[in-house]
């Protein structure tokens, strides 16, 4: 089953947590210090809760779309670049305290999107500001300035 994901970075996440589980009628799968996300089965959705700044708006971290296998996140890199567009793989990576595989895209408003995977369970959330831009990869140009995985740093 694939998913569609929406990642949020929210001021209040005990509040934020309230407000979804009962806006969606379930609690949080996973718990961390700063982060919960719900598996939501109707609508197919993952929604992630990221604690951002005391007092900032909720804002969009980033989009995604949860697939089920490697093989779909490399079909989805395949299908990408065929188009034309930059992208940027990541294999093996702790995010949002998970191992994933994924592929990450910057849609014509400058939003990101990756297609992932999660292969287990991990103990760190993980940071994207320790992967090389996407222009250093693919020597294309793409916009930038997205938190990506889990806040406090750069995708593409």
């Amino acid at each position: 089953m694939s998913r569609a994901q929406l990642a949020l970075n929210v001021a209040d996440l005990e509040g934020s947590v309230a407000f979804y589980s009962t806006l969606f009628g379930v609690e949080p799968a996973k718990r961390r210090p700063g982060y919960a996300n719900f598996a939501i089965t109707e609508p197919p959705l993952k929604l992630v809760l990221i604690e951002g700044e005391p007092g900032q708006e909720t804002r969009l971290d980033h989009l995604g779309v949860e697939v089920e296998t490697t093989e779909q996140v490399d079909a989805a890199a395949g299908r990408l670049k065929e188009a034309g567009l930059a992208t940027f793989a990541e294999n093996d990576t702790s995010c949002c305290y998970a191992v994933q595989d994924k592929v990450w895209v910057h849609g014509p408003g400058r939003e990101p999107w990756e297609v992932y995977v999660v292969k287990g369970d991990s103990d760190t959330r993980g940071r994207a500001e320790d992967v090389p831009a996407p222009e250093a990869v693919t020597g294309t140009a793409v916009p930038t300035g997205a938190s990506g995985c889990c806040a406090g740093g750069r995708t593409s």
